[in-house]
């Protein structure tokens, strides 16, 4: 299959062999006859004959070819086009590949991506794989982060102006942010500012992180540049940003099922103009996935009073518009590209079958997603290795200060309660030891954990934001022993307790993503939530939990690898040590 090469994807050839098919010189390779579609430019359903030529949509009309080389009968069905899900993050336990087939098997045929942990990976390394990737049947496109979401020790890649003019001018590459490092505008950043006006000049429009942002804080983002943010939480927020014409996207996803609540709200408020309103699912861990993605969240905007025909826009045709695409994607109509679903009735969003750049990828209601692509895309992802040794020296903790949870991702900073010389803390008590290690060992950051769990032996996870090791747990033997059994796999996440491996995910892929099927993963991550849950893990998503722990962009302290960093004064309490 052909790279769908950004905003222009097909060659002059090509152009002309569309002209042909419509010319009748050649057949199409897919004629839908009979179809009931939901045409964007009237916001209606209207009847017609599909015809696709490899993976454009060359004709909408009454007529049929003489010839076809194959022919669906649509006949009391009815299609919408391919949904876009416009904020994934495609490496939480899986990776790109595999979620690309478990979403365009259910209907979310173009996924929009963060590049944060290909960011890390050296440029030429990490744009291969992005090639590899648009050679599968889902459409796959990217946004340029800024910044890291974290400090970096002085041995990480650099996050400068070369490795970032690359990603912005890449093809594949549609919009620059998330902007979690916003305040470093207001703090006189030129640099940053430089890079969101270069995205501008080439037409990519930038998205803001801007949890409990203030009209004033959002109007300020506005006159630097953001045309978007992700991060309202309630249907107030949702309409202030509305109003001061940002793009809001409504999320629903693990830790943030915000959506019912804001789309009940906003039909409530008598909200009329729906065209800057998008949603998404926001990089949700696997088996919150069980129940779909963009297909969830249409079914959850129609239940909430939204009418079909605009919970199907504001799924596809929106997020089309709001990236510059929609002359692609989001509707069915000629020159665009054959990301069809086929519904059983307008009030089932997860379709029966789909067509995906011209490829069936669900039909007669069976998944059919070719894997050759999906294979080369996965062979080009680096394997996981981890050299590390850890002895008994390592197991040291003196620091008089710890991380107390606030919520999954929220941390502020405690006074140690209990003896952390001691082997194992004591049971039931709210505290454990905490570690952050360099995974070339270079460094390490011992620490205390306050509210992640009662009774967790040791927990060890190569899954976090800067790709380096945690460990967390009571028992430094346990701790230990996971560590052993997650080297062995050479990344993953693995509990231990009392000596026995009770959970575990090996993430076979860079540390940090799995290689199996999605649908597997959702049995592992299940599994490893409910043993956590049972072990008195109190809050909504350990994976966010592991992930977020050296994430930068929350408050108040976090555990780097440049120490425990106080967030807003940007400042490094406790130093990270040289092993």
């Amino acid at each position: 299959m052909k790279k769908n090469c950004g905003r222009s994807p097909w060659t002059k050839t090509e152009v002309r062999t569309h002209q042909a098919v419509i010319n009748g010189k050649l057949a199409p390779t897919l004629v839908i006859e009979n179809a009931t579609y939901l045409n964007q430019g009237l916001k209606t359903w209207r009847t017609a004959n599909i015809w696709i030529s490899g993976d454009r949509i060359i004709y909408v009309g009454p007529d049929m070819p003489e010839t076809a080389d194959e022919v669906y009968d649509a006949t009391g069905k009815f299609i919408v086009p391919g949904y876009i899900e416009p904020h994934a993050h495609p490496f939480q336990l899986y990776n790109p590949a595999t979620l690309a087939k478990f979403a365009a098997e259910r209907g979310t045929t173009t996924l929009v991506n963060d590049n944060m942990l290909l960011l890390l990976e050296p440029t030429e390394q990490a744009f291969a794989q992005v090639d590899a990737l648009a050679d599968l049947p889902t459409s796959m496109y990217w946004w340029a982060r800024l910044d890291a979401q974290t400090e970096l020790d002085a041995d990480s890649i650099t996050i400068d102006n070369r490795r970032i003019q690359a990603w912005l001018k890449h093809p594949q590459v549609i919009q620059a942010g998330e902007l979690t490092g916003w305040p470093r505008l207001s703090q006189g950043d030129d640099e940053l500012l430089q890079w969101m006006q270069d995205a501008m000049k080439l037409g990519k429009p930038i998205e803001g992180h801007f949890p409990g942002a203030s009209a004033k804080t959002l109007t300020k983002m506005a006159l630097f540049g953001v045309t978007s943010d992700h991060e309202a939480m309630t249907v107030e927020e949702a309409l202030m940003r509305l109003e001061l014409g940002y793009t809001t996207t409504i999320r629903y996803s693990s830790i943030r099922p915000d959506l019912p609540d804001i789309f009940a709200g906003l039909v409530e408020a008598g909200l009329q103009n729906y065209e800057k309103v998008l949603v998404t699912t926001d990089g949700s861990t696997p088996s919150f996935y069980k129940a779909g993605l963009m297909d969830e969240t249409i079914r959850l905007m129609l239940a909430a009073g939204i009418a079909p025909e605009e919970a199907y826009r504001i799924a596809s045709y929106n997020a089309a518009r709001h990236f510059n695409l929609d002359h692609l994607l989001g509707s069915i109509a000629p020159g665009r590209i054959a990301h069809l679903n086929i519904l059983e009735a307008k009030d089932k969003p997860t379709p029966v079958d789909v067509v995906a750049r011209g490829t069936w990828v669900r039909k007669n209601d069976i998944p059919c997603y070719p894997v050759e692509a999906l294979d080369r895309a996965i062979d080009l992802m680096p394997a996981s290795q981890v050299g590390l040794e850890l002895t008994e020296q390592d197991f040291s903790f003196s620091m008089p200060v710890g991380l107390e949870m606030v919520n999954s991702v929220i941390m502020k900073l405690y006074q140690v309660e209990h003896d952390t010389s001691m082997q194992v803390l004591p049971a039931g008590c709210n505290e454990s030891f905490l570690m952050l290690v360099d995974r070339e060992g270079r460094w390490r950051l011992n620490t205390v954990l306050k509210n992640f769990a009662t009774h967790v032996g040791g927990l060890v996870s190569s899954y976090s934001i800067s790709g380096d090791i945690l460990l967390i747990g009571k028992s430094k033997r346990d701790m230990q022993i996971a560590f052993d059994r997650m080297k062995a796999f050479g990344g993953g996440v693995v509990l231990v307790e009392d000596g026995e491996v009770v959970a575990e995910v090996p993430l076979t892929l860079m540390g940090q993503t799995s290689d199996l099927p999605l649908e597997d993963l959702i049995v592992q991550e299940t599994a490893l939530r409910e043993a956590l849950f049972a072990r008195g893990y109190q809050f909504e998503d350990p994976i966010y939990t592991l992930l977020f722990l050296a994430s930068t962009h929350l408050p108040y302290v976090r555990i780097t690898p440049q120490g425990i960093y106080e967030v807003l004064r940007k400042k490094v309490l406790f130093p990270a040590i040289l092993r």
